[in-house]
């Protein structure tokens, strides 16, 4: 992914100094992709510095945690006042506030930027989400908004996000609303293959012509390949593979980030927890032997109509994973960037145009667009449930369809028995009751009449 932002870059006319600790890479580089460019090299940090124009613009694509820690701590004594790192890797936001901190003590501007899009995205247009120390975007517009991805009008797919660690902090989400999107379309796929009962070429096709509809998404692109993939003996390659799933942090990071900030943000949370259950293989195959499910599920609906009502389960499961993901967004932004700007994000945007699956909000609000979904769910809400109601009856797992139809169920209700929930609090632990008709007054009950009149201090996590 280095690689080809580097050749990007020198694609729209920029010179970079590419280094790397090992400088055999560097040389490999210059030898191969980069040959013919005007790409340099360099064989030490002190060599690139000194072939760099002020203020020195460094961008670092190294492992998140003690690496990029590291990495910066060789790389600062060499730099000056007013020169400038951005870490494009998937770090934790934490960490990106604090090096944002530490380092505008020492007069160094400090930029956190996600970068979306993979190696491909890399070279020909990745979506940038930068934040940090404002004091260096104009030094960076030109080169962030130049080597990325455009939107129709032609407005690139990058926009300064906001303070210290927001860049991260919205990649951290985009990235967490991906872990959702990579279940729900593995739990399609479950659906096709164990109810359903299709064969390979029949379930990418199906992929193939759901790409060319509101699912448009490069995730459903690639599914679509994957299935019809063939290894060297011209057997599919996808059973060969191990069903053991790891992940890099970043679906962790956004779930524990929601439990933070009291969001529910609950697809993202399953589909990390779905893969912690996946890496359980051994103990999965033992169960398989010994705990029993439904009696052989056997379907005989109507198999082209269960198609489409998968397709719309994805659809509107789809939905509500940007909204939960919008969630936490706007609470984060309330608390800590500007909520006018979020709209006017082009990767925000771009994700949902690319996606088609959400329509574009006017811009200059921070409400997501709630209303938006209202007629694209209630039109698919009963496919929906169908094709979950009868994946249940078939002993298939879906934690990600369920999580999002409950999520939206338990959405759509005026009224909630957490009622009851104040109640047995209060009952057991005298922690009090607010009151439906005055919000905000909080009462405590002698329910038994055994009980004291004195409650216990009120407050919320």
């Amino acid at each position: 992914m280095d690689q080809n932002l580097i050749l990007n870059m020198n694609d729209h006319s920029f010179v970079v100094c590419a280094f790397n600790t090992t400088v055999s890479k560097v040389d490999d580089f210059l030898a191969s992709e980069a040959k013919g460019t005007k790409v340099v090299g360099a064989q030490s940090l002190k060599e690139m510095v000194s072939k760099l124009k002020k203020p020195w613009q460094i961008i670092l694509l190294v492992k998140a945690g003690q690496a990029g820690d590291d990495f910066i701590k060789k790389l600062v004594p060499l730099l000056d006042t007013g020169d400038i790192i951005i870490d494009g890797g998937d770090s934790e936001y934490r960490d990106t506030t604090r090096q944002c901190q530490d380092l505008k003590a020492k007069g160094i501007l400090f930029v956190g930027s996600g970068v979306s899009g993979g190696e491909k995205g890399a070279w020909y247009g990745p979506s940038l989400m930068p934040g940090g120390n404002e004091e260096a975007w104009p030094h960076i517009k030109t080169i962030c908004q130049g080597i990325a991805a455009k939107v129709g009008t032609g407005e690139p797919c990058c926009y300064w996000v906001g303070d210290e660690a927001a860049g991260h902090f919205v990649k951290m989400v985009h990235n967490g609303i991906e872990y959702g999107d990579v279940l729900l379309i593995c739990e399609a796929y479950h659906l096709m293959k164990d109810v359903l009962g299709m064969a390979w070429d029949t379930m990418a096709q199906a992929f193939e012509d759901w790409n060319k509809t509101e699912l448009d998404s490069f995730l459903i692109e690639i599914t679509a390949n994957i299935l019809k993939f063939q290894d060297a003996d011209g057997k599919r390659l996808l059973p060969k593979i191990r069903d053991s799933a790891g992940q890099k942090g970043m679906g962790k990071w956004t779930t524990i980030s929601a439990l933070e900030y009291g969001v529910p943000v609950t697809l993202i949370g399953e589909a990390v927890f779905a893969q912690c259950l996946s890496s359980l293989k051994n103990e999965r195959i033992q169960a398989s032997k010994k705990l029993k499910g439904p009696q052989k599920f056997q379907f005989d609906g109507d198999k082209k109509s269960f198609l489409e009502d998968i397709w719309k389960a994805l659809y509107t499961s789809k939905i509500i994973s940007y909204a939960q993901g919008f969630m936490l967004l706007r609470q984060h932004y309330l608390l800590w960037l500007n909520p006018q700007l979020w709209w006017h994000c082009p990767d925000v945007e771009r994700g949902l145009q690319h996606q088609k699956c959400i329509p574009r909000k006017d811009k200059g609000t921070s409400e997501p667009p709630t209303d938006s979904f209202k007629s694209a769910v209630e039109n698919c809400q009963g496919f929906w449930w169908q094709a979950v109601s009868t994946g249940v009856q078939a002993g298939i797992p879906m934690p990600c369809f369920t999580t999002v139809l409950f999520f939206y169920d338990k959405y759509r209700h005026e009224m909630f028995p957490a009622n009851l929930i104040q109640a047995q609090r209060d009952y057991f632990g005298a922690h009090t009751c607010e009151l439906l008709a005055k919000p905000g007054q909080f009462i405590h009950t002698n329910w038994t009449g055994h009980g004291g009149n004195v409650s216990s201090s009120s407050y919320n996590t």
